[in-house]
């Protein structure tokens, strides 16, 4: 039996000293990049615009959001569902605040993000550099 999909859009974030920020969405253990799920008719790049404002209070256009790939992997928090993600890859200069549904989030080296083992998402693990 096929597993459910979800499909996300996700940021694989970096500030300019090159750390990785994690976001951990509230009622989670999970660490794992900013993003979420597109609205109906909306492209995955409207979508990632829309949630990091929403989750970051972060505005972006479009344009600043360069294309990582797409990934598939098992889901973080939704034991037996497989994750398809279209992730982007976006460097951010200005402060960012958890809002929404974050609860926390930290700026770390791929090595501090590692060392998260089980915390950190699958999503997560294939994006460490």
């Amino acid at each position: 039996m096929t597993p459910p999909v979800i499909r996300v859009v996700a940021a694989l974030i970096t500030g300019p000293d090159g750390r990785l920020l994690l976001v951990r969405k509230r009622g989670t253990d999970r660490f794992m990049q900013a993003g979420g799920k597109p609205e109906a008719g909306e492209t995955p790049r409207a979508a990632l615009v829309r949630e990091l404002q929403e989750e970051l209070g972060l505005a972006v256009s479009e344009d600043a959001l360069e294309p990582v790939g797409a990934f598939v992997t098992d889901a973080a928090n939704e034991a037996g569902h497989r994750l398809e993600a279209d992730v982007f890859r976006l460097v951010v200069a200005e402060p960012v605040a958890a809002q929404a549904e974050i609860e926390e989030l930290r700026w770390c080296t791929s090595a501090e993000a590692a060392a998260l083992g089980p915390r950190l998402a699958p999503l997560a693990h294939l994006l460490l550099p």
